[in-house]
Order: C-alpha cells, then structure tokens, then sequence
C-alpha cells in the first residue's frame, strides 16, 4: 500500500519526520518497505498485513498515525447537494444472490461532463502510482485509496433498462472487461448484470459496454459489499486481480459503503459537474452490532510479562476506536468498530494494547510464563513413523498436493471417482488434487535417478483428497506411502516394523487383489485383524517405463488414521525369558494358491501356548514338485515361561503341527 504524505496531511498534522513516522507504523504492525520523492510529494510503500484491511486507505492509515502520535485526525463530512426527482426514478436494483453480496448501494449524478481530471486530483493518484484516466474513474480510483471501499461508475444509459441485478453467472455467458479480455462466466461466479446481459464482475472488474466513456453524461455510483470467498474464487479462476479485489477479498468495514457512495457523488459533482439525484438505493443494509469483548487486566500482565495501568489500556483502547461499555476492578468491556473486523476475542485486545504501547517498551529479560502443551496422538505417532523409517533407511519427502490428472487416480481396486480440479492453478499441467501420494514419490524417485541417486527410498505423511458425491468439498484423510527399489516382501517387512513400533496387537495379514498400478499377482490389501489398513505391491513394469523408472520398483499407502487408533504408545512391562528357547524348521508342501498367511494361521492354531514366533523363511517352486505345488520353509520358536522344554515334547508339537496342516490344508512334509 502506497500512501502520499501530502494527501495523509488533508486527515491529520504530519509535524515528524518521514523517517520517524516510518519507524513507529513499521513498529506498531505496518512494515515500512520505502519512501520515495515524487514531485515535491512523499511516496511512503507500507506492507499492510492481510487482517489490517482498515489500512488500506489513507484514512486508516491517518488514523493509525494519529493513535501512534496521539493526534487528532478529521474525515470529510461527505453531504453532496442533490435536487431534482429521486433516485428510484433513474435506476433499479435487485440482489438475486444475498449470500455473496449482503449490500448493494446505488446513486445517479446526471448531466457530468467527462474530461481530464484537475492537477491535484491527478498529482494524488500520480504519486501513489495510478494513472489517471478520466474525472469520473479518477474520483472512483480516489475514493478508494481514500477509504479502502471500492466502487464502480456506470455509463446509466448503456444499462439495459437502466437498471443493475446483481446475481450469478449463467453457463454459457461472457463478458468484455474494461480490460478489453472476454471471460467465460460460470455459475460460482457474482456478476452485475443490467436487464439483458453482465456488465460486470462482482468485486473483480466492470464491463467494457458501460464503461464511463467521454461522452457519458449520467453515471451510476455502485457501492457494495461482496463475500470474500466469492471473490478470492472468480479471481482466481480467472486469472485476473484488480486494486479492487485485492480489497474485497480481505473483510472491509461495512459502515464504509454509504459514505464513500456520498464522498463520490460529492467529488463528482466538484470535478464534472452535473445534478446528484436525491437519496440512494441501499439493499441489504448495515449488519447488525458486534458482540462486546471483555478483556481481564490481569491477562495483559500474564501474556506481555510487563504491567500497564488500566489508565493507558483505556486510552490505547479509545483512541483506536473501540466504544467503552464499562469497567470493573479486573476487567475492561469494549465493542470494536466497524473499521476493525480483526479484533474478535481478548487476545486480540492484549496484542493491540501491546503494540501502541510499544513491544521496545518491553525489556527482553522479562520472564513470560510459557506452558509447552503436550503433543497430540497425531504428533506422537507421526513421530515414532518418522524415526523408524529414518531409521530404516528411507527419507521423507514432501510433494505437491497437484498432480498431473493422470496420476491422480487412487491407489486400489477400480479406478474410483475422476479427481478434483483446480481450474485456476498456476501449474500448467499439475492441475488435479491428489488421490494417493505414491505417484508424487515416484516422481521423485525418478527425478533423484536422473541426477545420479538410483537408490532413493522415500516416504511421506500427507492428506490426499477424494472426492464425495454430492459434496463439494473433498474427504481428506492423511496417508503414509513409502517408494523404494526394496522386493515386495521387504516393504511388508517395513511396515510389520511399524506395526512393532507402535506396539499393535491386531496382526497384519495381507489378501491378493489387483491394483492397476500394481503387477499381476505382486499385490496384496493390508488389514490390522479385520480394518482395512492399505495396498502395497510392486510397481508394474509397464508403469515404470511410462515414468520413466530404471530399477523395479516397490510401493505401499496406508492409512494413517487406522495407525493412530491401534497404535500403544505407554510401554507395558515385559520380563525377559527365563529359560532357552527351541528352534525347529518345517519344510511343507502345499497348494500354490495357499498364503502364508493361511499356512501361518494354521501353525498357531495347532500348537498352542509355548510357541513363541513363527518366521517365513522362503519358498521353492518347481524340481520334483508339481506345478501347483509349493514348498513353504518356515521357522518355529519355542519356550515355555515357566521351565525348559524337552526333545519329546517340541517333537509332539511340531509332529501336531505337520497333521493340522495336512488336515487342514491338504499339506505334506517335505523330505
């Protein structure tokens, strides 16, 4: 925001130097980024942060400087003369969509005369970097570097019935900018239409149709107050940003709208002549009161470290504007002004009393009670996944949440809803929001393979986004996915890693299923006993040579959430063996469709309390064995808790072992 100290002197007395006043707003919140001399004038740059959209006017700037240097400010009184027949005979508004705009003001001055603006009307917009263009658009452009309210002028007789709707816009409309660019409207997009036809868009840009020309002799004032959202959204849809949306997509004070319709009307009349129509169409009207806040004196104490006398906080708390409804011994009770939407809650109050009082009035060896707040499931648990991945080897990264739509599909079996858009993204490509983070690791690794890293095992704990029928915001739930050159069985190992580490009870058992970004057959669904926890597979070759892979490829996702709710985080006890364990290996011969998970269930079923762990070794295939069968070798280890076990017992276990296998399974010993 770029002020002229010249025009903050039609407010208040500016009698310190530029460099002082720059110190103290920079201090007080509005960063001073330079001052530059144009023409005898001061251009003063201020880096307004974006809940200080009081200051983006010179008023509220002159008001700031007035709080800071307790100084008196003035505004003008804004009371344009008017005669003739009232407004309502020149002009009509509707408001068609209340949600996105809750006011809408109108006023007609009839029978201006357009031409150059005065000196001193262009010398203001000049020094702050605006180029003049006309009396009427300049009164406009000043008017709102004035108050922070943007308006807009009409050419009245280039309205279609001479008459505004303010509604959405229509599948299939466009509209001409003042810009000289046709846009696409949609539906999500506020437009200002006359009887036939936008003419602009709401908050955004005018038309270029009703655009004040040189020969327009009645204007329409529009003064409105616009949803925020809505217009954050159509500017970014379509690409376009104006001084005026830059303000409506920041909340404006809503006691503003009428006087900076009358301040217009006021300045039009003094620079282009012409009539102003008495009243003014207001739809919607003010809103209603805010609430009180109360602010407890002791608070400023707590959270500053320093006292300040009740006397000084009522002072700070009156000059900025706030209305005093009452004092007790231990609390102050205030109302903020319309100007100051930010101030909301008591903490907002303490901040404000604190920067006019100055944060260099703070010693910085004063003792400020802080409390560290204990970290929640979510921190803790992340934590633990982040040092046992890093511990096994793997790094995290951290990707886009945009993707190449290509590469947005989700992780499972069928290909599942098309992503969400974001039609206004700066990416070119990288237009959809993600539904599985695997594809962003990919593209990781494959970048890491082109610079020479071929070994890089990544992992990452993001949200992806899956759309909901009917619902236009996406469900969002967090992911763990891990990408790494490890085989299949080894990133299950990772993650019954995880599942030791944060000490789950239910076991992990993995199910075949087909995943189209997975190869035939190397894919599995994981479950914690019954849950749904994720897929993991290796990458299809296929797939790889589309991105670009040299080296096979392994990946898994799984749901974070699902981690949280089984995950034990307060160890238990758990004494140390006693007494020496037995080892024995089995080698059986079983169905090829038969999984591991199946045989193993099985082994545990038959041997009862003293087996202490069961361990896959591996698997052949082929030789003197059929071709639908497989050899299975696998370990089992035993101990009891309360003596050593002997020869013949281990012996029975395994020998009930080998029998509910075969009973079972249709299983043989190998031999």
């Amino acid at each position: 925001m770029i002020v002229s100290w010249n025009w903050l002197t039609d407010y208040i007395r500016l009698d310190m130097p530029a460099e002082i006043l720059a110190e103290r707003l920079a201090l007080a919140g509005l960063n001073h980024e330079s001052t530059s001399e144009v023409e005898g004038d001061l251009a003063i740059d201020l880096e307004v942060t974006s809940n200080r959209s009081d200051c983006l006017g010179h008023i509220g700037v002159a008001r700031e400087i007035g709080v800071l240097f307790d100084k008196p400010m003035w505004v003008p009184a804004a009371r344009p003369t008017s005669s003739g027949p009232g407004v309502e005979s020149r002009t009509a508004i509707a408001i068609e969509a209340g949600d996105l705009c809750p006011r809408f003001t109108a006023r007609v001055v009839s029978s201006v005369r357009v031409g150059e603006s005065p000196w001193w009307l262009r010398k203001r917009l000049e020094t702050i970097g605006v180029r003049p263009i006309s009396n009427i658009v300049d009164v406009t452009n000043y008017v709102m570097f004035e108050c922070g309210q943007p308006l807009h002028a009409y050419d009245l007789d280039r309205l279609a019935e001479h008459r505004l709707v303010v509604r959405r816009g229509r599948a299939g409309e466009t509209l001409t900018a003042i810009n000289n660019r046709v846009y696409e409207l949609d539906p999500e997009m506020l437009v200002i239409a006359d009887a036939t036809r936008p003419v602009g868009l709401a908050g955004v840009m005018g038309g270029l149709e009703t655009e004040i020309g040189f020969d327009t002799t009645n204007v329409l004032i529009e003064a409105a107050q616009f949803d925020a959202m809505s217009v954050r959204r159509t500017s970014r849809a379509l690409g376009l940003s104006s001084p005026s949306s830059f303000r409506f997509e920041r909340p404006l004070d809503p006691e503003i709208t009428d006087w900076a319709s009358r301040r217009c009307a006021e300045l039009i009349l003094e620079v282009a002549g012409g009539t102003l129509h008495p009243s003014v169409i207001d739809v919607g009207g003010p809103p209603a009161d805010r609430g009180p806040i109360t602010l407890r004196l002791a608070q400023i104490e707590r959270v500053l470290g320093i006292r300040i006398e009740p006397g000084e906080v009522q002072d700070i708390l009156t000059a900025l504007g706030l209305e005093w409804l009452g004092r007790t011994e231990n609390s102050v009770t205030v109302r903020p002004p319309s100007w100051r939407p930010d101030l909301e809650r008591e903490i907002d109050l303490i901040e404000e009393v604190a920067r006019i009082h100055g944060y260099h009035h703070i010693p910085e060896d004063r003792a400020v009670p802080v409390t560290s707040a204990p970290r929640e499931l979510r921190e803790r648990v992340e934590s633990e996944v982040r040092g046992l991945l890093t511990g096994l080897g793997l790094n995290e990264a951290v990707t886009f949440s945009l993707v190449d739509e290509a590469q947005s599909l989700p992780v499972g079996p069928g290909s599942g809803p098309p992503p969400l858009r974001i039609e206004h993204s700066s990416r070119k490509r990288e237009v959809a929001l993600r539904q599985s983070l695997i594809p962003s690791l990919l593209a990781v690794r494959r970048h890491n393979e082109a610079h020479g890293n071929l070994d890089a095992e990544l992992f990452e704990i993001a949200h992806v986004y899956l759309p909901r029928p009917d619902q236009s915001l996406p469900d969002e739930p967090t992911r763990l996915a891990l990408v790494c050159g490890r085989d299949f069985r080894q990133i299950k190992g990772v993650i019954e890693s995880l599942r030791a580490r944060l000490h789950v009870s239910s076991p992990l058992r993995a199910q075949p299923v087909e995943v189209a970004l997975f190869a035939p057959g190397r894919a599995a669904r994981l479950l914690l006993g019954d849950i749904h926890l994720g897929y993991m597979g290796e990458v299809d070759p296929d797939q790889l040579a589309t991105l670009e892979l040299r080296g096979a490829c392994s990946a898994a996702e799984i749901e974070f959430a699902v981690l949280m709710q089984q995950a034990q985080l307060v160890p238990l006890y758990r004494p140390l063996p006693s007494f020496p364990a037995v080892v024995r290996d089995l080698s059986l011969v079983v169905a090829r469709s038969l999984s591991w998970a199946d045989l193993r269930a099985a082994v545990i079923e038959a041997t009862g309390p003293t087996l202490a762990a069961v361990e896959y070794l591996d698997t052949f295939q082929g030789g003197n064995l059929a071709e639908d069968e497989q050899s299975v070798h696998f370990s089992m280890t035993f101990r009891h808790p309360e003596r050593t076990l002997t020869g013949d017992e281990v012996d029975q276990v395994v020998k009930a072992v080998v029998d509910a296998c075969a009973s079972r399974l249709g299983a043989k010993l190998r031999v």
